[in-house]
């Protein structure tokens, strides 16, 4: 007998049972799916851990003011003695493998234009700050050096901001009103999405950060040297650690005397953070994806188990196959492709309901996914593969039936 007759038989033979070989799929259906589902989403969330990761700017080490830990408790950025001028230009200097470094000066401000206001971030920053945060301007210009030094009356704006204030208009050469004072905007940034925390990273307006601090922040002059956040980019052929253990040495050399042997900053390597995160989230997903072949397992069980009864079932067919020159291999065969023909329509239900509901809830929740269609061949092989496991047992069990026993059952 053929493989092709094999097939056709067990075709109709689930057939004949139709609501019972549905029945029995189920545990390969919730399986497969719950693969398909929990690989799609852990896969994509790594994925855009790894955009967020590029977003951040390669290479690249944040100083926050304030310490992570104040008495055994938590503190915010900020908290301490602010980041100054002169230690930007002491990082630029004395550390090597420096080469782009700005502060960032952040505070919440409306922006203006005619009748619409939009509040925004509005970001002091110096001239390297877009070359740190590997983020060039789409159109027009960047802030420069000589704007820094003038405490130019300039802005380069993200896509949010552009979008709500110059909605059918280019905002290149336009004149808008920062804390009633007017910015020309000279560049406009290229979208970046959403950071780790879900904030929108082009709802923002960047601006010189003397001119932040002199025409919006409103600072007393005893900070009007402070820089907020500080970020640092690295040379791509220096080592990320030693760079940062040495801004640590110069910054507590430099503030030693503010809280004794405390660190009144702290430096952190975000991408690290994130690659630490997006490990965690890819072995969280396997973890549960490998909990899922459970239901493959119990599938295969119940494959097993039914395989059995339709044996007992059609005793007396076999033997009459038997009895008019049916091989062996050919009883086992048609046993066999019936249990691996129940795994693979449960497989490719599994795969269908998997898909969609990976869509829906990427459409949802809003979460990004990735069904690769590696994944895919892998599950309709896993439950090909239960099949056979499950399968052989009751194949052979039919096939090795004493004939003349067969018969005589009733």
């Amino acid at each position: 007998m053929s493989f092709l007759d094999s097939v056709l038989i067990a075709i109709n033979a689930l057939r004949v049972n139709l609501l019972r070989s549905v029945l029995t799929t189920l545990g390969i259906v919730i399986g497969v799916a719950s693969v398909i589902i929990l690989v799609a989403v852990g896969t994509g969330a790594s994925s855009e851990v790894d955009r967020q990761i590029k977003a951040l700017g390669t290479n690249m080490l944040v100083i926050f003011p304030g310490s992570m830990r104040s008495m055994g408790r938590a503190q915010g950025a900020g908290t301490d003695l602010p980041l100054s001028e002169v230690d930007v230009a002491a990082i630029r200097d004395k550390v090597q493998g420096v080469v782009g470094i700005s502060g960032q000066l952040n505070e919440t401000a409306p922006i203006v234009r005619g009748n619409t206001n939009w509040s925004t971030t509005v970001s002091g920053v110096h001239a390297d700050y877009l070359f740190v945060r590997d983020w060039p301007v789409e159109s027009g210009r960047d802030i420069t050096v000589g704007d820094v030094r003038s405490g130019a009356r300039v802005a380069v704006i993200g896509k949010t901001v552009a979008k709500e204030i110059f909605p059918d208009e280019d905002p290149l050469g336009a004149t808008v009103r920062i804390t009633n004072v007017p910015f020309e905007i000279v560049g406009v940034l290229p979208s970046k999405g959403q950071s780790a925390m879900g904030r929108d990273q082009d709802d923002i307006v960047l601006v010189p950060i003397t001119t932040a601090r002199a025409r919006i922040s409103g600072r007393t002059q005893v900070q009007n040297d402070r820089v907020g956040i500080v970020h640092v980019k690295i040379d791509t052929g220096a080592d990320m650690a030693e760079a940062q253990e040495e801004i640590e040495s110069l910054l507590r050399q430099r503030r030693a005397n503010s809280r004794g042997n405390q660190d009144t900053f702290s430096v952190r390597n975000l991408a690290e953070t994130m690659k630490a995160r997006s490990e965690v989230l890819t072995t969280m997903s396997y973890l549960l994806a490998a909990t899922s072949v459970i239901s493959l397992i119990v599938g295969g069980i119940g494959i097993m188990n039914i395989m059995l009864v339709s044996v007992t079932e059609r005793t007396r067919e076999i033997g009459l196959r038997m009895a008019v020159g049916g091989r062996r291999r050919d009883i086992l065969q048609q046993f066999l492709v019936e249990a691996v023909s129940l795994c693979i329509l449960g497989g490719v239900i599994g795969i269908i309901i998997g898909v969609l509901a990976s869509t829906a809830i990427a459409f949802v929740a809003d979460w990004p996914i990735l069904v690769s269609p590696s994944v895919l061949a892998g599950a309709l092989a896993a439950a090909a593969a239960t099949g056979i496991c499950f399968g052989l047992f009751p194949a052979r069990r039919a096939a090795y039936l004493n004939p003349i026993d067969a018969l005589r059952s009733e």
